[in-house]
């Protein structure tokens, strides 16, 4: 059984294995793929892993052999289904395992930008707090996270950590959820999206991405928030307009956004979020940790056994 991994790098970059999988087939892995490299790679292949790179109708059926995809991954939109599922090629991805990591990630963000420590550290290093005539120096304002409210939008495994650490801080949590409001924790109240929008110190985005989602945060639900207001994205790129947003922070119609996502990545050099006013941008990093990505390792190799025993978990089509 031949086993190629198209993009091993983003998961490992060397400091983890991928010995699980060597007992399952023979395995040839690939730092990174160009499209014109993925149907060469993937010949004679039986399994396939990728990450982001692109395994569309094309290229599905250049490869007779394929008979079972595994995205190393929770969205799975690299992968064109409804070919694989007429190929009957089974497609897996890789559910929550990072949900503890991501809901980190918000709170990295938030927490940078009411308390500004980069800010401070990064100024301090300039020799500031040395030249201060006091034993501090105050150059932004702060504020406590204890009793503001946060809104989250979308309550799946991501939205429910955050709220879990929310609820931690003494905050309010108003949640944008198609759960029914009796099955909810009882730190958490149910929300429509204008009463979150308009009422909430803090919107962080965990929904996913669909017609109905795209652009979900453009100037007309922007121009509901508090000027004060915080938005954090940690979920898809293109549930907010990059633009919208940027004018927004420029004219000081929102406090500051934190994302770790982008609508087009890598970032391109005029994408205006990159340089707006109160702009904190990570590079996708907040499914990265270490921990989570031996998690997607493991999983990914329980996917392919359960598989090649015929009983396979985590499918996704079909």
């Amino acid at each position: 059984m031949k086993i190629v991994i198209l993009d091993a790098y983003t998961v490992d970059q060397g400091e983890l294995s991928w010995e699980g999988l060597n007992g399952l087939g023979s395995v040839e892995a690939y730092e990174r793929t160009t499209p014109e490299e993925v149907v060469n790679r993937c010949k004679g292949a039986e399994i396939v892993l990728t990450n982001k790179v692109v395994l569309n109708a094309e290229v599905l059926n250049m490869l007779p052999r394929l008979q079972y995809i595994g995205v190393l991954a929770t969205g799975y939109n690299v992968v064109d289904l409804e070919v694989a599922s007429r190929q009957n090629i089974v497609v897996t991805n890789i559910p929550a395992y990072s949900t503890e990591s991501v809901a980190q990630m918000v709170f990295c963000h938030l927490l940078n930008i009411v308390g500004r420590t980069d800010h401070y550290a990064r100024a301090n290093r300039k020799g500031k707090w040395t030249a201060s005539a006091d034993f501090c120096y105050l150059d932004h304002n702060l504020f406590e996270l204890y009793g503001k409210k946060m809104g989250i939008v979308g309550l799946g495994n991501t939205g429910m950590a955050t709220a879990r650490i929310a609820s931690g801080f003494g905050m309010q949590v108003l949640a944008y959820t198609s759960k029914d409001e009796e099955n909810l924790p009882y730190d958490i109240m149910k929300a429509d999206l204008d009463t979150i929008f308009q009422q909430c110190d803090i919107v962080s985005l965990h929904c996913p991405l669909n017609e109905d989602t795209y652009h979900l945060v453009n100037a007309e639900r922007l121009d509901m928030m508090k000027s004060s207001a915080i938005l954090i994205n940690t979920g898809r790129g293109p549930l907010v307009d990059d633009n919208a947003v940027a004018e927004a922070l420029n004219n000081d119609q929102l406090a500051a956004f934190g994302a770790d996502v982008l609508t087009t990545e890598p970032a391109p050099a005029d994408n205006p979020l990159l340089t707006a006013k109160n702009s904190f941008l990570t590079p996708h990093i907040a499914w990265a940790t270490r921990e989570a990505r031996l998690r997607l390792i493991n999983i990914c190799t329980e996917n392919v056994r359960a598989y090649l025993e015929g009983d396979p978990i985590n499918q996704v089509n079909l």
